[in-house]
């Protein structure tokens, strides 16, 4: 559409070109024979061969329809052309016309060339279209052939090595993906069989002192243990259930859409609603939060599940009377958080983020860092912790957030 647009306006703007010269030279013409006729009106006709190419043949004849501008007629006889021009002079019209036949010629000539181009082009293009969409199609065909005959039950990765050069992110993003599931798989079996152990320990225990406590008659204060103890089981496996639970509910919140957040200002509201915490341990909770203000897209709820598990367990296991401080800075694209406790600090061998690991003498279901690594990776965050370094015991525990320049407000 696009040629026969262009191909269009060029034709025109040929033809005008061309017939503007004739044009010109029977008004130029007018003029001058005007300017004679005003000296003698008897002059009859005028020759002249300034067309190169025809003569311009001139009368003189009664303006009976009183023409007030000069006109233009365009006629035919013979298979010629002519083109006359009626220009009015007092109460006559000088006329004048010219053979065109050679310039319609060239016209005709250039229409068809240009027709003839256009065909062309449109076959090229044609062709060079079924050649790309050929080109670029055969490698999404390599793409989903290999993909169609992948084993659903054993995912393993593309092989890229004959894949064109335009493709290989696709398909490395793709091994990624398969990588991310063979890792969500990994943690959800690892998960199960620690829910199942879990789970399976205390109710085992419970039925070994029921059983017990059936085998004779004892005091009513026995009975009352047996219940008390077996209770408490019965709490900590809520306790468990409950973070079970909260497993489903990020896996939700991963599916949270990211809105635009200060997160300096966010950061300083999660502190301040954990200070009331901290102070019924007799700690502070102290901020050093920098830049003032940085606006990003985040998912706030997955955020807060990794602020918050981190500063529970800076409370958990601090002492009364120590401080937590939490620190942010903004450097190479990267926002960084600290939370720093003034605690035991952590065996740094262990792997702190498995499933129902527990440290230290304070209770838990041991699921609240395996679920904040889960927010972190669905945030395409990274978290860690570490052990202070300036001499001092305690644990640092560490956000680090990709920035997103094109959609950042920053003061």
């Amino acid at each position: 559409m696009l040629i026969i647009i262009f191909s269009t306006m060029l034709y025109h703007y040929i033809k005008v070109n061309i017939f503007e010269n004739v044009v010109q030279i029977l008004n130029q013409h007018a003029i001058k024979i005007s300017q004679i006729y005003e000296i003698d009106k008897e002059i009859s006709s005028f020759y002249s061969q300034d067309l190169g190419h025809s003569i311009v043949t001139t009368n003189i004849i009664e303006n009976k329809y009183d023409l007030k501008k000069p006109k233009y007629l365009k006629t035919e006889l013979e298979n010629r052309t002519f083109l006359e021009l009626q220009y009015p002079v007092k109460s006559d019209l000088i006329v004048l016309k010219t053979d065109t036949t050679f310039y319609d010629n060239i016209v005709s000539q250039i229409l068809v060339d240009i027709i003839i181009i256009n065909v062309t082009m449109s076959l090229l293009i044609i062709f060079y279209a079924m050649f790309l969409s050929r080109t670029i199609l055969l490698p999404i065909k390599i793409l989903s052939r290999r993909l169609s005959k992948l084993d659903e039950t054993v995912l393993t990765h593309i092989d890229e090595t004959s894949i064109p050069i335009e493709f290989k992110p696709l398909s490395k993003g793709i091994n990624r993906l398969i990588d991310r599931i063979h890792t969500f798989m990994e943690y959800q079996k690892e998960l199960f069989i620690g829910i199942a152990h879990e789970l399976k320990t205390p109710l085992a225990v419970m039925k070994t002192k029921n059983e017990v406590t059936l085998l004779k008659d004892r005091e009513k204060e026995k009975y009352i243990e047996a219940l008390q103890n077996n209770n408490n089981s019965i709490n900590n496996m809520n306790k468990m259930i409950s973070s079970i639970l909260e497993i489903g509910r990020q896996e939700d919140a991963q599916f949270e859409p990211a809105v635009k957040k200060d997160i300096i200002a966010y950061l300083r509201e999660i502190c301040t609603n954990f200070q009331i915490l901290a102070k019924a341990k007799g700690q502070n909770i102290k901020t050093d939060l920098k830049p003032v203000e940085l606006y990003m897209n985040i998912q706030p709820q997955l955020f807060l599940h990794i602020l918050q598990n981190f500063l529970q367990n800076a409370i958990k296991f601090s002492k009364e009377g120590s401080n937590i401080y939490v620190k942010s800075e903004a450097r190479n694209k990267i926002l960084k958080i600290y939370v720093i406790d003034e605690g035991i600090g952590i065996n740094e061998d262990a792997d702190l983020f498995a499933p129902f690991k527990r440290y230290g003498n304070e209770g838990g279901a041991g699921l609240g860092l395996f679920l904040a690594k889960g927010a972190a990776q669905a945030m395409n965050a990274k978290i860690s912790i570490k052990n202070r370094t300036d001499g001092k015991s305690g644990a640092v525990a560490k956000i680090e957030l990709p920035i997103d320049l094109r959609n950042l407000d920053k003061n």
